[in-house]
């Protein structure tokens, strides 16, 4: 039966991070099937920083409830350069971190990833024995990818995320989904995220089509059903896991989903 990883992406850009609060969520999120959990480098107001110290501390106290693959943002809109938005790489307990494939507008920002902070990223990853999960938001960044592979050599296969409604990007529609999937190499794997979501059709339809990856969590949306929001991520999780049951498929253990991503740690 086929596995699926639950990804969960627990803080809302901005948002204060509390991080005792935030492992109880995420421990239950974990019960519920969970496997991976997603962070970006964030102090406790909530803003984006290079010091990585409050975002080990949040991972330490997520640890000690649950077992999670370990994923850290290289990404997010702000001042950081390039290499203050790697430093989250040195904390040893990171299997997999967001590669930027591009820059694109979010919203009324401009998300910047030029080729060098491409290149750069993608060497620190590797450079730390990190898998990458290719973030990308249209399709001409599966291509910036591929070209690359000749200077970075990329550890097949890549696994790329295709992330779906940020205004400026690719929207959540099933024509778009099938452009996209049509677009990643076949020796490649995929999942999704879908920003912005206030329902479960299009995360189905991915699933459908192949995904092996969903991300989840109030990063991207905190919607159970039009008009209805979660007051936890857990619920988020509850919600995926039944439908991805509904459809016969089964939510990857912490075990399934490091072979699945093949991390190296």
């Amino acid at each position: 039966m086929r596995k699926i990883v639950v990804s969960v992406a627990p803080v809302a850009a901005g948002m204060p991070v509390d991080g005792d609060a935030l492992a109880a969520d995420l421990e239950i999120c974990a019960r519920k099937g969970a496997s991976m959990v997603h962070l970006h480098c964030r102090r406790p107001d909530g803003s984006l920083t290079p010091d990585t110290t409050y975002m080990e501390e949040c991972f330490e106290k997520i640890l000690a409830r649950a077992d999670f693959v370990v994923q850290a943002s290289t990404g997010g809109v702000s001042d950081m350069n390039i290499e203050e938005r790697c430093r989250p790489l040195s904390y040893p307990k990171v299997e997999t971190a967001s590669l930027n494939a591009g820059s694109t507008n979010l919203g009324d920002a401009v998300y910047l990833n030029p080729f060098e902070d491409i290149e750069y990223c993608a060497s620190e990853i590797y450079k730390h024995k990190v898998i990458p999960d290719v973030e990308v938001f249209d399709i001409g960044m599966i291509e910036n990818i591929e070209r690359m592979k000749g200077k970075i050599p990329m550890r097949l296969p890549v696994f790329y995320n295709l992330v779906f409604g940020h205004r400026g990007g690719m929207q959540p529609t099933v024509n778009s989904l099938i452009a996209f999937r049509s677009m990643v190499p076949a020796d490649a794997r995929w999942g999704v995220t879908h920003f912005g979501r206030d329902n479960w059709e299009f995360l189905a339809a991915a699933l459908a089509l192949g995904a092996e990856t969903v991300r989840i969590g109030f990063e991207d949306s905190a919607y159970l059903a039009p008009g209805e929001q979660a007051q936890y991520n857990f619920q988020l999780v509850e919600r995926l896991v039944d439908m991805i049951h509904a459809m016969g498929l089964e939510n990857a253990t912490p075990k399934e989903a490091r072979a699945i991503m093949g991390t190296l740690k």
